[in-house]
């Protein structure tokens, strides 16, 4: 038997789907699709014998997007799964805790989980200098790898009939009780979104990008503050810096994985 799995991912600026690649060329004992939540709409877990769920950190959890998205899954029965984050400058957190509550939570078994530091994708924290470019190091993609080794000889043994185990990830009682600070913190960094008119070609990438629905592209973009969850897709992907904000303008883009990423990681 050979075991089917998908490996459903939020990835705003590329670090997270990258590393996903990754888990998908070095595990053996199970073929894995990636499936996009932003882009690929409802998946059909029924055909898969494992999901893994890989997010970036949102102000210290899970983004709010993989968090609905998980939340709208129909319960499972047991079916294995695992979690994967990736974070930058800024401390993960509880991410892969609360990762492991969510997808437990909708009867899944928890088998694994990994917690990879990568380049900083937040503009605010790439303007003050802590772009974090040279992540993950190299002890970082070792401890990556023994993740991934692990993960493959669990997912062999319930090939060979051994029932699934639940892992509580060596995540402590302080990490557990993290949570994320309000989000209006968010909002204040990022200010008010603005458009450079000069700028804007109304390409609509901008709208394409947002998880949330929050802009609208007739001319220039119009945006809903009611939405805008301050995530910063629409700043770093605009092709040509059209996007800024009262806080921030002409600096911290990070619209995909930095060289360093790619070397280490594979395109």
């Amino acid at each position: 038997m050979y075991m089917k799995g998908v490996i459903c991912y939020y990835s705003s600026a590329g670090n997270t789907r990258l590393a996903c690649k990754y888990i998908e060329r070095k595990v053996s004992s199970c073929s894995f699709d990636l499936f996009n939540i932003h882009k690929d709409g409802a998946p059909g877990l029924d055909a898969y014998d494992v999901v893994g769920f890989a997010t970036f950190t949102d102000f210290m959890t899970p983004a709010l997007r993989m968090r609905q998205f998980i939340l709208d899954l129909k319960t499972q029965d047991g079916k294995p799964a695992f979690v994967f984050n990736t974070f930058g400058s800024n401390a993960s957190g509880g991410t892969l805790w609360h990762m492991r509550q969510l997808v437990g939570g909708k009867g899944f078994t928890v088998i694994a989980g990994h917690t990879l530091p990568c380049p900083e994708s937040f503009p605010p924290l790439i303007a003050e200098g802590k772009g974090f470019e040279e992540h993950p190091l190299p002890d970082e993609v070792a401890a990556f790898d023994r993740f991934i080794e692990d993960l493959d000889q669990k997912l062999a043994r319930i090939t060979e009939g051994c029932e699934p185990e639940e892992d509580d990830l060596g995540i402590g009682v302080l990490t557990r009780l993290m949570s994320a600070p309000p989000r209006f913190f968010a909002r204040r960094m990022m200010g008010q979104n603005k458009v450079d008119a000069e700028r804007c070609t109304s390409c609509g990438t901008c709208e394409r990008s947002c998880p949330y629905g929050a802009i609208t592209v007739e001319g220039v973009p119009s945006f809903d503050e009611g939405k805008c969850q301050s995530c910063w897709a629409c700043y770093n992907h605009c092709p040509t810096k059209a996007i800024f904000t009262s806080k921030l303008k002409d600096a911290g883009h990070y619209p995909r994985p930095n060289d360093h990423m790619k070397h280490v990681l594979g395109e």
